[in-house]
């Protein structure tokens, strides 16, 4: 019967138990109740192992790796542990030995039944996994491991050893495809890591790697994959290859701090290794010349021809009668691109094919300035919360992008969140110009009124004895606004243009011409070299001087330049341009804003008008007859329109220069706060978070240089408004539709 038992203990069938663990009732009588226990207890075990085996067999056949790494290990623990514990206690029984055999002729039931008592929890621990795994067709290798890994977590050791040496062997396998991806760039065919395009599968990733791991890995496997593919003429180094496959080696991704660490190392190696070899200094500097031209609208003779390229296919499509041509379409708008191309510098700039508008709204119908009253302008703009402000709309009318096609290598230093500054830059920067420009056309057309008036009325503005002191009161308060809205947006402009972008912009290819500091004179460094241990990797990065100046010596000190830091450079560029252009404080956009409305309304209303501010001189006399209460009324209505849009414009003048300077000493000089909710204001709330994670990284510690150089951006543009004393020194302001205000700050 010993021998009967010892076979069922290894596999076999046995007529003792006809079916799962319960002993037959032919044997029941013959037993102790005692005995009864103890053999349906081994007949559970054995049941139990017989269970996992056949599992294990059929799951073995499965096309998945894992899940044949997995059957693999499960086979070798059982056949190390279990069975060989069956074949040691039949040698032990048939040596007669004194812990199995009593009197040397007795062999109880209990002590086999101590002796495999230990595999009682983890057989049915692999039993559960056995059926977990069963239920699922296809199991994806980073669930597997989660499941695996939470399985472990047991206070059972010999479960959780079973299970770790489970996960360890399935993490080897996913280990291998991950060395495949991001060190030789090769996708396998079975059980692929990535798609096609080089973008991670849902389920391919455990959750115990980090997000950080998790891009780093997209990362580095797209870089070298398509390098690869591209048959560059430089690939990764053999000795970086294997530096980086030794490395991996050494850790598990259930170990994530030092996972972590080696996915990092590999990450910052390819990326030195792609700036000295794949995306050349030259690459970044045409870039970033592009970006600065068209975004930052540097290249001034083209930013001027495509707004008057935009105002002429809109007035184009107002004009229009045929319903399907009046529509305005992003071709449309790329078509302009082009037409205002013609006849500047960049006629011949291959990188203008790079851009292109984008309509979120789709194609619409061109709509004519509107002129209601709005007077919640300046309540709006003078309150304290901070609302999210976009200048997307004001070129086009409609929410309008400008996109720029960004391609390999390129986009391993441009990312989306960065093309995302860009536009709204752009957005910012074309509003301020079409206003500049508008008021610029406005003042034109009232000195050429004023100039054909003065051939038939000498040095008075003519009309009737009850109009005449009204029509003149009118002209000059008219022209106090377009005098005062001019003024705003030439300070403004210049501001932004001179002290900003091309302050900022220099700054930027003086980092990238000369990039290192004290301390980093190696001219005959590579990749290889510079990336041998991560320590010495971070003391080079952390010792480079990201100040111009602070390099600055009397000889060439070489010409290496990290991607690491080439990116900081980059991403501190994109955080003093938001800042030095007001766009990070919502307060300011707040105010700013309408100032362009009212800008706008004002230019809108002088255009239906006729291009003047007084209406024509027979034409207000001709309609009234011999009334004398009609002569002026048309006078009269547009001296109240005028004098709100001149009460509604200083008062927005007045809290900018209040909220700017309040700014200067409340507010951090750091975009990071609030730049995102500036910029993403259509955006869903899930899309502004994630670029609200990835946009400027918090730099540590207190404000330094580069806090105090924006400080400085502030204060001038805060001279420049206050340049006559205008806003500092205490004014006493007429009342509301007292018409000598406009006269008295004119000093008339």
């Amino acid at each position: 019967m010993i021998a009967e038992v010892l076979l069922v203990l290894a596999g076999h069938s046995s007529s003792l138990f006809p079916s799962d663990h319960t002993v037959h009732p032919a044997f029941t009588p013959l037993l102790h109740p005692g005995e009864q226990q103890c053999l349906e207890a081994l007949g559970n075990i054995a049941c139990r192992y017989r269970r996992v085996k056949e599992s294990c067999s059929t799951l073995s056949r499965s096309s998945s790796r894992y899940m044949c790494a997995l059957c693999a290990a499960l086979s070798k623990v059982l056949k190390d542990e279990y069975e060989t514990l069956v074949v040691d206690t039949e040698a032990k029984i048939l040596k007669c030995d004194a812990d199995y055999v009593a009197s040397r002729s007795f062999v109880p039931l209990s002590s086999i039944r101590a002796t495999f008592a230990e595999w009682d929890a983890p057989l049915a621990a692999l039993d559960s996994l056995m059926d977990q795994l069963e239920a699922q067709e296809h199991w994806q290798p980073g669930p597997l491991i989660d499941m695996l890994l939470t399985r472990a977590h047991t206070g059972v050791r010999r479960i959780a050893d079973i299970l770790s040496r489970l996960s360890i062997a399935v993490q080897r396998v996913w280990k291998t495809q991950l060395a495949a991806f991001i060190i030789h760039g090769t996708i396998s065919s079975v059980d692929p890591l990535t798609s096609v395009n080089y973008t991670l599968l849902e389920g391919s990733i455990p959750s115990c790697v980090s997000n950080q791991s998790r891009d780093s890995i997209g990362y580095v496997g797209r870089a070298i994959a398509t390098v690869k593919a591209a048959k560059w003429r430089t690939q990764l180094p053999r000795d970086l290859v294997l530096e980086h496959t030794n490395a991996l080696e050494t850790v598990l991704p259930e170990d994530q701090h030092q996972f972590d660490k080696v996915i990092l190392m590999i990450r910052t190696n390819v990326s030195e290794w792609l700036w000295l070899n794949v995306l050349t200094r030259k690459d970044v500097e045409d870039a970033v010349d592009s970006l600065a031209n068209y975004f930052l609208q540097r290249n001034g003779e083209f930013s001027l021809s495509l707004i008057h390229e935009i105002e002429r296919l809109k007035l184009s499509r107002l004009t229009n009668r045929s319903g399907t041509s009046s529509m305005i379409r992003e071709q449309d708008l790329n078509l302009a691109l082009l037409r205002a191309s013609l006849g500047t510098t960049a006629q011949h700039d291959p990188s203008l094919s790079s851009l292109r508008f984008h309509l979120p709204s789709g194609p619409l119908r061109p709509l004519l300035p509107s002129l209601a009253n709005q007077k919640n302008l300046s309540s709006s703009a003078a309150s304290n919360v901070p609302e999210v402000t976009q200048f997307d709309d004001l070129l086009l009318g409609t929410h309008l992008n400008l996109t720029y096609t960004v391609n390999w290598p390129l986009d391993l230093f441009l990312h989306p969140s960065d093309l995302q500054i860009y536009a709204a830059l752009f957005s910012y920067l074309s509003s301020l110009r079409k206003t500049h420009t508008q008021i610029h056309t406005c003042w034109t057309s009232l000195s050429n009124a004023q100039r054909a008036r003065r051939r038939w009325t000498g040095l008075g503005e003519g009309g009737t004895v009850e109009d005449l002191e009204v029509r003149s009161r009118l002209l000059r308060c008219g022209w106090g606004v377009v005098r005062d809205m001019g003024w705003f947006l030439d300070t403004l402009l210049g501001y932004v243009m001179t002290h900003v972008v091309d302050v900022e912009f220099k700054r930027l290819k003086d980092l990238l011409g000369k990039p290192s500091g004290p301390g980093r004179g190696r001219t005959d460094s590579v990749g290889v070299g510079a990336s041998k241990s991560g320590g010495s990797l971070a003391q080079g990065i952390s010792g480079m001087s990201l100040a111009s100046e602070g390099g600055a010596t009397g000889e060439p000190s070489g010409t290496y330049l990290d991607f690491t830091t080439l990116r900081n450079i980059h991403t501190t560029y994109l955080e003093r341009l938001l800042t030095g252009c007001l766009l990070s404080n919502p307060a300011l956009t707040a105010i700013i804003r309408p100032i362009f409305e009212v800008c706008e309304r004002f230019v809108a209303q002088v255009e239906r008008w006729g291009g003047d501010v007084l209406p024509a001189l027979l034409f207000e006399g001709s309609l009234a007859g011999d009334s004398a209460e009609g002569i002026g009324a048309m006078v009269k209505e547009r001296w109240a329109v005028v004098a709100e849009i001149n009460q509604t414009l200083h008062t927005l003048l007045d809290s900018f220069y209040e909220q700017l300077s309040l700014s200067t000493s409340q507010q951090p000089f750091t975009a990071a706060n609030d730049a995102s909710k500036s910029i993403l204001a259509h955006a869903s709330v899930a899309n502004a978070s994630s670029f609200h994670q990835s946009f400027i990284p918090r730099k540590g510690g207190k404000g330094g240089e580069g806090d105090g150089e924006v400080r400085r951006h502030i204060e001038r543009l805060l001279l420049r408004l206050d340049f006559n004393g205008n806003f500092s020194k205490a004014k006493s302001r007429a009342p509301e539709g007292e018409e000598h205000g406009i006269l008295k700050q004119g000093g008339l």
